[in-house]
């Protein structure tokens, strides 16, 4: 309601300003959503005219909401997740668990931990349909980019359902011919790039290295794996991503980290959402903890 005059909005103007609000930028909201930035910026004026408020500000290539925007964009969050619980429900079936469920979790995780369990969830549950997305940034629930989220990190807010799925080991591992040729103060290390700088186990590396080179840089695992075996110099590894030709460096070098479980609370319940949330804690739950002390994030 606007004054005496009734507001009816149109959910798609809606959706495009949201986008806008979480990318920033014209062109972020653009990619988020599949379509022409002309279209974001159409749609949010659209919205603008509709409750007669202005809604962003434009400051170069990034944008800025006002406190009105900020309002509109707090409840818009709100209707997204609402909405994708309902399309969740439309997606399951009353005497058939069916739906597609999006899976977010690092890389290389993925490949060696989650591969058997989501076989599994498919032979089991043949309705159901699973994407896996390998990426290391804590995808966004609230923004619909995945159903469920498997990380490293504990999310510090939002309204979450988490579970303590695992807890991973990290050692420091290198060739034998490496450790036979290179005296330990010649060490090199291999970590990963800029991107990863505060992750714990480069930051453990960094403390290790104690002023020696990181001489070589990747945000791939697998890089790092490859380059180590090539005698390439000292690497942090997971327990999950060790090859059986590198050997492990004694010390009190062991790094553990936790292994999470996240979903949304809006739609855990949802019959397509719990069979998968239930076959990967299941999965986890045989597994052998860490054996040395947790190292808080």
């Amino acid at each position: 309601m606007n004054g005496n005059k009734f507001t009816q909005l149109d959910w798609d103007d809606l959706r495009h300003f949201l986008a806008l609000a979480q990318a920033g930028t014209f062109l972020g909201a653009a990619k988020q959503l599949g379509v022409e930035h002309a279209t974001i910026s159409r749609r949010v004026s659209s919205l603008e005219a509709t409750l007669e408020r202005k809604l962003i500000d434009r400051r170069g290539r990034r944008i800025i909401l006002t406190p009105e925007g900020e309002k509109v964009a707090r409840h818009a969050a709100v209707i997204a997740l609402q909405t994708a619980a309902v399309e969740q429900i439309g997606r399951s079936s009353a005497t058939e668990v069916r739906g597609h469920v999006r899976i977010s979790a690092p890389p290389a995780l993925s490949s060696v931990l989650l591969a058997k369990p989501i076989v599994a969830i498919r032979r089991d549950h043949p309705g159901v349909q699973i994407t896996l997305v390998g990426e290391k940034r804590f995808t966004s629930l609230n923004r619909r980019e995945a159903d469920i989220a498997v990380r490293l990190s504990r999310p510090e807010d939002g309204d979450y359902s988490i579970t303590k799925l695992h807890e991973l080991t990290f050692n420091l591992f290198a060739s034998k011919r490496y450790l036979e040729t290179v005296a330990p103060s010649e060490w090199a290390f291999i970590g990963y790039d800029e991107a990863m700088n505060a992750s714990p186990q480069q930051l453990r590396l960094k403390e290790v290295a104690a002023g020696r080179p990181i001489a070589l840089r990747s945000s791939v695992l697998e890089f790092q794996v490859a380059a180590a075996r090539l005698d390439g110099g000292v690497v942090m590894l997971p327990d999950f991503a060790v090859p059986g030709d590198l050997q492990r460096i004694e010390g009190e070098h062991a790094l553990v980290r936790e292994l999470w479980l996240v979903v949304h609370s809006e739609i855990k319940d949802l019959p397509s959402i719990r069979v998968v949330l239930d076959a990967l804690k299941s999965a986890f739950k045989a597994k052998p903890r860490a054996g040395r002390p947790h190292l808080s994030e």
